[in-house]
């Protein structure tokens, strides 16, 4: 398999794109633009894209609902996060709880008092962010754990042999600390810890202890609510946790990130900064493996199979819908061969669709029908390869005499389609159309392209004022980012007549 990263470091979003043999597998999308150093209320609270995990901060308790068993912390944003009784179990000084025996959530927090949290979900909708207070601080080899000692492994190490040694050798870390640890932290080890030496371990060890620090200093002198810990930018980030032994390059289409890619290397991982390319051309990056296509087709509920039939997935408040239809396929052997290819080829790909749209929660797919149970396995075990590439923690039901399945898949953020686009007015909430800010982010890219396709001449773009004004309103952070990708000149034209979604980008001389 060979795996290539791509990193499109635009001016106002990076997208990092996982690419396996010429595929698109994963696919993240993070906005930059309206960021700052100010609360957390004036940086968009985790929507419009702008993710808060991994966000350590200080809050403050507003309400405890013993009914609820959960508590309702004020980490600064309009909705306060939710913090659950099993998340804030290591804040109950009571011994003898365990996983069956869980601590109340009165005996854990009370109101209006100060807590240390994390964020582990994104606002999404409605709801406000998920918190816990069993804080982590992710490394390159290591997650260090502050308020629970011992040692830990990635379910992804499979290997008994490596789970031992690695045990063994997260052990004598702790115990040959010698000062330079954090007293009584933990730490589990991450799949790409696999091989590593109790050298390479401890000097990982060693770079969480320096991040932690700052963040207890801080901590004395905080009032909440207040932001203790940012996790790394989204390039360092995207090196960290997604280029691996199997990863072939890292392709980055802006020097500055790519200067700071590398600098991530040296300090955390070495044998990876040979990987990382500087796109230069032609084209733009995404146009490689027709990136950009394929992110479209991910706003459509419609996704074609290789045989002519075709899944449909649609989302409600409740759950996720997905259809398998044959189309107009027929195999020649009969109805239950039909079915079966159909089936198999639509196994294979939702596990891959979910993951780059981003669905989570409840999810049921109706399989066309089959008789023999020796095909409903095979299905199944399709299935079940398929989100099995997927890291985010999923669980499959069996297939029901109706030919549902049930999946649940770890809600994170908001998916794809909610992110670009919202329910459009005049129909009624039937159907969607592209936000502002993803309108507004596509002009920026065209802007790009017109640039780098005619150097040195002036970009003109026509649009409808809801996108002009927008890009007026950020145009302290778009105007540079733009310059330093080789848009320089640009002139912005509001028109009345476009609406949202049309626009017109060109030069003149």
């Amino acid at each position: 398999m060979q795996k290539e990263v791509l990193i499109n470091a635009g001016a106002g979003e990076i997208r990092v794109a996982i690419v396996e043999d010429g595929r698109l597998q994963e696919l993240f999308l993070e906005r930059t633009i309206g960021l700052d150093d100010g609360p957390l209320r004036k940086r968009g609270g985790g929507r419009n894209g702008h993710s808060l995990i991994g966000h350590i901060i200080l809050g403050r308790v507003q309400r405890v609902l013993p009914g609820m068993q959960a508590a309702f912390v004020d980490i600064g944003l309009d909705r306060a996060g939710f913090l659950g009784a099993r998340e804030a179990r290591c804040l109950a000084d009571l011994p003898g709880f365990d996983d069956e025996r869980a601590p109340k959530i009165s005996d854990c927090v009370h109101e209006g008092e100060e807590i240390v949290v994390q964020v582990v979900k994104d606002p999404i909708g409605e709801k406000g962010a998920r918190l816990s207070a069993n804080v982590t601080v992710p490394g390159r080899l290591l997650v260090m754990v502050p308020n629970q000692a011992g040692i830990a492994l990635s379910r992804r190490i499979d290997d008994e042999a490596e789970r031992t040694r690695l045990t063994a050798l997260g052990e004598t870390m702790i115990k040959e600390s010698n000062g330079a640890l954090i007293p009584g932290a933990g730490y589990i080890l991450r799949s790409a810890a696999i091989d590593a030496s109790l050298a390479d371990l401890k000097e990982d060890a060693e770079r969480l202890a320096e991040a932690w620090r700052p963040v207890l200093a801080k901590r004395q002198s905080a009032s909440a609510p207040a932001t203790l810990y940012h996790d790394l930018d989204p390039v360092e980030r995207t090196m960290r946790d997604e280029v691996d032994s199997l990863t072939s390059r890292v392709l980055i289409d802006d020097r500055e990130s790519a200067d700071a890619a590398r600098a991530y290397c040296r300090r955390a991982m070495p044998d990876a900064e040979s990987k990382i390319e500087l796109f230069a051309g032609p084209g733009m990056l995404f146009d490689l493996y027709d990136i950009e296509d394929e992110i479209e087709r991910l706003l459509s509920p419609r996704v074609p199979l290789p045989s002519g039939g075709w899944i449909t997935i649609e989302g409600t408040e409740a759950l996720t819908a997905i259809d398998v239809n044959s189309g107009s396929f027929t195999a020649s052997t009969g109805l239950e061969e039909t079915s079966l290819k159909v089936n198999l080829e639509a196994a294979d790909e939702i596990g891959r669709q979910l993951c780059l749209r981003g669905v989570g929660g409840l999810i049921v797919i109706d399989f066309i029908h089959l008789n023999e149970q020796a095909n409903i396995q095979k299905v199944l075990d399709v299935l079940t390869t398929s989100l099995s590439r997927d890291r985010t923690p999923t669980q499959i039901s069996g297939m029901s005499e109706f030919g549902l399945v049930e999946i649940t898949r770890k809600r994170i953020r908001d998916p794809l389609v909610k992110l670009m686009s919202e329910c459009c007015r005049p129909c009624q909430g039937h159907g969607r159309t592209r936000t502002r800010d993803s309108v507004a982010l596509e002009v920026i890219r065209r802007i790009e392209r017109e640039a780098r396709a005619a150097p040195g001449k002036t970009v003109v773009v026509r649009a409808a004022p809801e996108i002009v004004k927008w890009l007026e309103m950020h145009d302290e952070e778009v105007r540079p980012a733009l310059a330093r990708r080789g848009a320089a000149r640009v002139t912005l034209e509001p028109r009345e007549e476009y609406k949202r979604e049309g626009f017109d980008v060109g030069t003149q001389a």
